[in-house]
């Protein structure tokens, strides 16, 4: 049971925290949704102007200072509630288990109803909020690089079309060497449709018959590969080896 003055102390605290709470929400005016339109509390005349997505931001300010005041005024009722319970006797007490609650727990969170017990948050979820599914990288489910596939899949997808342009700059990749614009994708460095650089000039029909070669930039390089180590191929340059292109090489 709690003594006189354990009970004093705790009361000066709980009024101490109202008389804070108090002061808080006058100063900022219940965190400024006593404007009743969203254009008051960010200084703006009119709201023609404001492209709409400047909207969206002000809404979500608006959004969070509503909660922020909804969470302010509940611990208020809280604090209000533990002075209540003082002046009638029953505080200190939970009010599932009627027990007493231990003085420790009473100073850590002197607005306590209930015991460690039978508090609703003793279990803390672990289950992450489905929002943040959507920050993933846009072919996080579907990408195969751990698994034995070469298949085109959403990675690639993704890699072929950022290699157009991102908003990311050279200072947002920890690898240094990509000092280009037009390498500011992940992976830029991997070739794209193929695996191995024969495989980007090969043609072959549907049934996959050899039928020629393709005279691109991939094909260009490889050729050029061959003739720096003196190698000779009696079909269209190619060797009976597969040569791999150097990290340098621009073959997208």
């Amino acid at each position: 049971m709690l003594s006189p003055n354990q009970l004093s102390n705790l009361k000066q605290t709980l009024i101490a925290e109202r008389e804070d709470l108090l002061q808080r929400l006058d100063q900022n005016d219940h965190f400024d949704i006593e404007n009743s339109l969203v254009k008051e509390s960010v200084g703006d005349l009119s709201n023609y102007d404001n492209h709409p997505a400047d909207h969206g931001s002000e809404l979500f300010e608006r959004e969070k200072d509503i909660a922020l005041n909804e969470h302010e005024e509940e611990h208020l009722q809280d604090i209000l509630r533990a002075l209540d319970a003082i002046e009638n006797g029953s505080y200190g007490v939970c009010e599932v288990c009627n027990k007493e609650i231990p003085l420790e727990r009473l100073e850590a969170l002197p607005t306590a109803t209930r015991c460690i017990e039978h508090t609703p948050n003793h279990f803390v979820s672990e289950r992450r909020p489905v929002e943040e599914d959507i920050l993933r990288p846009a072919f996080g489910k579907f990408e195969y690089d751990e698994q034995d596939a070469t298949f085109y899949d959403a990675e690639d997808a993704w890699q072929e079309v950022s290699r157009y342009g991102t908003s990311e700059t050279p200072s947002d990749f920890w690898e240094q060497e990509k000092n280009h614009y037009n390498e500011m994708f992940v992976e830029s460095d991997e070739p794209i449709g193929f695996t191995e650089a024969i495989e980007g000039f090969l043609l072959a029909d549907i049934e996959g018959n050899f039928i020629g070669i393709a005279n691109n930039d991939v094909h260009e390089i490889y050729e050029r590969k061959l003739d720096e180590y003196g190698i000779m191929s009696t079909v269209g340059g190619i060797g009976a080896t597969t040569w791999d292109l150097d990290e340098d090489d621009d073959y997208r």
